[in-house]
């Protein structure tokens, strides 16, 4: 398996500001949109790294995002919907046991995502948007507003901020 120092070296990765991991753009449609009054690619890719030591804190956008697993360990994500339920979704390659290679997040719903198993010291995965990703659309969770919010999922909120 390659290290997360290959992977490193590999890819030209940005820390993410505020969210935690590291990214890359690979891909950002030059057909463009209007939406909220603003101009938006059509549509946009990245990479995205997490380590032992650095996580996906919580956040929400308001665009569907599809994350593709490609390797490394797998990812523990938590999500927490508009209407105050949630669930935590597991990312691998362990899809006979119920590990997903692809999943959906919807727009407007919090998520956040760490290492489960810490076999490698890595995950890479990639994400996809459709309008692309602008950082209008980010807004950063904040731990006591989501913990009041979503009471029956505290322990994981402190684990994900």
């Amino acid at each position: 398996m390659i290290t997360v120092d290959e992977i490193k070296k590999l890819y030209n990765f940005s820390p993410i500001p505020n969210e935690g991991g590291l990214f890359i753009s690979t891909y950002r449609s030059k057909d463009m949109i209007k939406r909220n009054n603003l101009d938006k690619n059509m549509a946009s890719a990245i990479l995205f790294l997490e380590t032992e030591t650095d996580f996906s804190r919580m956040h929400r956008l308001c665009t569907d995002e599809i994350y593709h697993f490609y390797l490394g360990d797998s990812v523990e994500m938590l999500l927490l919907n508009e209407d105050d339920t949630g669930e935590v979704k597991t990312l691998g390659h362990d899809i006979l046991n119920g590990e997903l290679v692809q999943t959906v997040v919807n727009a407007f719903t919090w998520q956040g995502s760490r290492l489960k198993f810490k076999k490698y010291g890595f995950a890479l995965m990639g994400t996809t948007m459709a309008p692309g990703f602008s950082y209008e659309d980010y807004e950063h969770g904040i731990k006591d507003e989501l913990l009041r919010m979503y009471p029956g999922f505290s322990e994981l909120i402190e684990r994900f901020t």
